[in-house]
C-alpha cells in the first residue's frame, strides 16, 4: 500500500515541489497550508509520515509555530514520524524540535535525493520497529526468567542484572531451546537503553551474498536488486541493543567485515563511500563450542574475544529440575488465555511425569508440550495421557535417562548379560531376545569370558 505524507507549509509552491518529487516515488501526498489545517486533515485521514515546517505566520525565525505544533501532536497522541523543515535552521532549533518527538531535520531549499533518502529511513527504521513489536508479543516474555527457582538460574539472573546496566558486551551460550534470545531481551529490558530500538538478526539465516546489506544497508543502485536505499540492523539499532543470534554460523570470508564495526564502531552501507558510525550495545548468542570451532579454524580467535567480555551460559532445564514446574505453570496459564481455555491444572501424575523427562528441547520444548496439551485438553484437568508422548510410561520417548558413556565393547557385554538375566542363563533365548543366531551368541560369550551359571 503507498505511504501517505502530508506537506505542512505556507508557501504553495514548496508544497507542490514536495508533491511532485513524492508522488513521483510511489508516495500519496496531501497539503497543508498551517498547523490548523494540518489538525483537522489528520483527525479524518490517516497519514504516515508529516514533513512540517517550523515558521508561518508569527514569524520567519523563531520556529515557534512548529514547535507548537510538535506538541500537540505528542499531546494528542499521534505517533507517526515528523521531519521538520526551515530555511533559517539553527542548532537550538533542531535540538527542541528533536526533543519534541521530530524524528529528523531538513534546510530548505532540499536536495531532492537527500529529502527522499530521510524519508525512506525513517519508513524502514519503523519497519523495523514494528517487525520487533511483533516478534516481541510473539516469543514468550523475557520476565520468564523471572521463574528460575534453582541456584543456577538464580545466579544467571543475577549476573545479567548486573551487567545490564553497563555497556559490556554479551556472549550468551547453552544449547537449543534454552532461552538465549529472551535473556538477551530480558538484559536490553534491565538496561538504560531499554526505552531504545532492540533489534535482533538471526545470523544464521542470512545468505552470504546479503550479509552486508542486511547488516549495514544497502544504497540505491548497490546492486541488482538494490531498487532503494536500505537501511542496516546497525543503523537500525542506534543507541539501542543489537542481539545477533546465532554468530557462530558466521562463515569465516564474512568475520572480518563484523569484527570491523564491533572494534571501531564504522561501517559503511553497500555501494557508499559514507563511513557511518554504529553506537549500540552488542548481545550475541551461540551453541557452539567456540574453542573447537576456534581450533578447527572455523571461527576468528580475535572475533571471539571481541564478543566474549562476559560469557552468561544458560543451564540446560535437565540440570535445574526446580525450575519445571513453575515454567510448566506459567506456559499453561499463558496458553489457557491464548485459547480462552479456563481453570486448566495439571494432574499430580503429568506433574511428576514433566519433572522425570530429560527436555532435550529445553524450555522451547516445554512450551510446545503445554499448548499442545490445553489444545488437545477435553478436561479441566490435563492428565498424563494429554502430554506429549514420550512422557507417557513405557513409551520409547526420550525419558529414558543416557546410559553412561562405554565403549560398543562394553555396551555390547552389558546387554547380554542383561537378556541372560531375564532368561534365567538360557543362552539360545537370550540370544533371540538380541536378534542373534546360536553360533553368534555363543561366540560373543567366549569372547567377553561370560559365565551363564553365574
Amino acid at each position: 500500500m503507498k505511504k501517505t505524507i502530508i506537506v505542512v507549509d505556507d508557501q504553495s509552491d514548496l508544497r507542490l515541489s514536495a508533491k511532485f518529487i513524492l508522488e513521483n516515488y510511489g508516495y500519496n501526498v496531501i497539503e497543508a497550508d498551517s498547523p490548523l489545517q494540518a489538525i483537522e486533515v489528520i483527525a479524518e485521514q490517516s497519514v504516515d509520515l508529516m514533513l512540517l515546517d517550523m515558521n508561518f505566520q508569527y514569524d520567519t525565525t523563531s520556529g515557534k509555530e512548529g514547535l507548537d505544533m510538535l506538541k500537540t501532536l505528542k499531546d494528542k497522541g499521534y505517533h507517526f514520524p515528523v521531519i521538520v523543515m526551515t530555511a533559517w535552521s539553527t542548532v537550538e532549533i533542531a535540538v527542541e524540535a528533536i526533543k519534541l518527538g521530530a524524528k529528523d531535520f531538513i534546510e530548505k531549499p532540499w536536495k531532492n535525493q537527500r529529502l527522499v533518502r530521510i524519508i525512506e529511513q525513517q519508513f524502514q527504521l519503523d519497519s523495523v520497529q514494528l517487525e520487533n513489536k511483533r516478534l516481541k508479543a510473539q516469543r514468550p516474555t523475557s520476565d520468564v526468567f523471572m521463574l528460575g527457582e534453582s541456584a543456577a538460574m538464580q545466579l544467571v539472573l543475577t549476573q545479567a542484572k548486573k551487567l545490564a546496566v553497563t555497556d559490556t558486551p554479551i556472549l550468551i551460550t547453552g544449547e537449543n531451546g534454552t532461552g538465549k534470545s529472551m535473556l538477551a531481551n530480558f538484559i536490553h529490558q534491565h538496561s538504560a537503553r531499554k526505552s531504545e530500538s532492540y533489534v535482533t538478526v538471526n545470523m544464521g539465516a542470512i545468505p552470504e551474498t546479503l550479509f552486508e546489506s542486511e547488516l549495514f544497508g544497502h544504497t540505491k543502485g548497490a546492486f541488482t536488486d538494490a531498487k532503494k536505499d536500505r537501511m542496516g540492523r546497525f543503523e537500525a539499532a542506534q543507541s539501542g541493543s543489537l542481539f545477533l543470534d546465532e554468530i557462530g554460523t558466521i562463515p569465516l570470508n564474512l568475520q572480518p567485515k563484523l569484527l570491523r564495526v564491533l572494534e571501531s564502531g564504522e561501517f559503511e552501507p553497500v555501494g557508499s563511500s559514507k563511513t557511518l558510525h554504529a553506537e549500540v550495545r552488542l548481545i550475541a548468542a551461540s551453541n557452539i563450542d567456540f574453542q573447537q570451532a576456534i581450533a578447527d579454524g572455523d571461527f576468528r580467535q580475535d572475533l571471539y574475544y571481541r564478543i566474549n567480555t562476559i560469557v552468561l551460559d544458560i543451564p540446560p532445564l535437565r540440570k535445574r529440575t526446580e525450575d519445571i514446574l513453575p515454567l510448566a505453570e506459567h506456559f499453561l496459564a499463558e496458553k489457557s488465555q491464548k485459547y480462552a481455555k479456563q481453570d486448566l491444572f495439571l494432574s499430580e501424575q503429568a506433574k511428576k511425569a514433566l519433572c522425570q523427562y530429560d527436555w532435550p528441547g529445553n524450555i522451547r520444548e516445554l512450551s510446545h508440550v503445554i499448548e499442545r496439551a490445553v489444545l488437545l485438553s477435553d478436561d479441566n484437568e490435563i492428565e498424563i495421557t494429554g502430554l506429549t508422548d514420550q512422557l507417557v510410561p513405557g513409551n520409547n520417548g526420550t525419558n529414558n535417562r543416557e546410559m553412561p558413556f562405554m565403549t560398543i565393547d562394553e555396551a555390547e557385554q552389558n546387554l547380554i548379560e542383561q537378556a541372560l538375566q531375564k532368561t534365567q542363563g538360557r543362552v539360545i533365548e537370550a540370544g533371540e531376545l538380541l536378534g542373534l543366531g546360536k553360533n553368534a551368541i555363543y561366540r560373543r560369550l567366549e569372547k567377553y569370558k561370560i559365565d551363564t551359571k553365574s
